[in-house]
């Protein structure tokens, strides 16, 4: 159960539905029986007639039903069945060209299915199922197939109608793409604390961001311009292994990612990074102490800014920097999750 000083700080997130909290707390309503998540969109009760929990576990062994309007029982934000639906069959068939009746074929409405796409990875079906021909289309003629081979392949009968579509989706016309652009697979991977955005290519992962960060927009352009690269919907094995890796991190089975990385950074910044990976789990470093580790003990502004830059949370654990004064803050991700990170690490150290 929470703390007693925390209930105030839970109350007020929970009646301006606080998505920074999704995964922090848990609200059961003594009035009613029923237990939520944070963001429930249900009228709210006072104060006094709300017990608050850790995990959802505590409150159902309290006795509390979950809510049917949030699902306290599902990840936060997390896919709904109407999308894993439509990505199974677009993996099934991935140079079909989609219709409205394909859709409805699939009992679903076409503005629904652009409003959780668009919701989910900020495009349209449409974009998403033409990111997926488009990324099979590059791949073949990185290979060695002919462009006009890899438009018929793309279901495209007209020349012009391909390039334009593909231009759209990679940036660049065929003829270039085919000899120049790289390609990186962008993955949504549903946490306890809201859903993150992994992107890799076979070799290694390049970013690991929350879904809502304010800087995630600007992360992915840098990835474009630093490595001269598309960010497309896929998968790879990089992108499995650390779903894999950041589901047991959340079970508080796993406490050292093996995950191959991308360190893109400069050497300065490299160095604060990897005193960052010797940060035991379960414990927390001051910026003086993570300079003191790679003998630049006056550079602290330094190490926050490279901390700062920092593209795979998490796995590259920034959360376990706090300031002097023992209290959190700078972390990219949100105190609350900074916070809840910690904690978790502590308990399952």
């Amino acid at each position: 159960m929470i703390a007693a000083k925390q209930k105030e700080e839970f109350y007020q997130a929970f009646v301006s539905k606080n998505a920074d909290y999704e995964g922090v707390f848990f609200v059961g309503v003594m009035s009613t029986g029923i237990f939520c998540r944070p963001t429930c969109p249900a009228r709210k009760p006072k104060l006094e007639n709300c017990t608050f929990f850790a995990c959802a576990q505590d409150a159902l062994r309290a006795s509390y039903r979950p809510c049917k309007r949030c699902n306290p029982l599902e990840l936060p934000e997390s896919m709904s069945r109407l999308v894993q639906a439509l990505m199974e069959a677009v993996e099934n068939d991935p140079t079909k060209r989609w219709s409205v009746r394909d859709l409805e074929k699939h009992g679903a409405d076409a503005s629904t299915v652009r409003r959780q796409f668009k919701k989910r990875f900020g495009m349209t079906f449409a974009a998403y199922a033409r990111a997926r021909r488009m990324d099979i289309a590059s791949q073949q003629m990185h290979e060695g197939e002919r462009v006009i081979e890899a438009q018929l392949n793309a279901g495209y009968d007209s020349a012009s109608g391909f390039r334009e579509a593909f231009a759209k989706t990679m940036g660049a016309p065929p003829t270039q793409a085919k000899a120049q652009l790289a390609v990186l697979k962008a993955s949504w991977i549903d946490t306890p604390l809201g859903p993150m955005m992994a992107v890799a290519d076979e070799t290694g992962l390049f970013l690991l961001s929350f879904a809502n960060s304010t800087l995630l927009e600007r992360q992915i352009e840098y990835l474009r311009s630093q490595n001269s690269a598309v960010v497309l919907p896929g998968t790879n094995a990089v992108l499995e292994k650390v779903e894999a890796e950041l589901t047991a991190y959340f079970a508080g089975t796993l406490h050292v990612f093996e995950t191959p990385l991308h360190l893109g950074g400069t050497p300065f910044q490299v160095r604060a990074w990897e005193a960052l990976m010797a940060i035991p789990y379960g414990q927390a470093r001051s910026y003086k102490e993570q300079a003191a580790c790679i003998q630049e003990g006056s550079a602290t502004r330094a190490v926050a800014a490279a901390n700062a830059a920092n593209l795979l949370a998490i796995v590259i654990p920034c959360h376990r920097v706090i300031n002097s004064s023992g209290e959190t803050g700078g972390y990219a991700g949100g105190v609350v999750r900074e916070k809840w990170l910690l904690a978790h690490e502590t308990r399952h150290a």
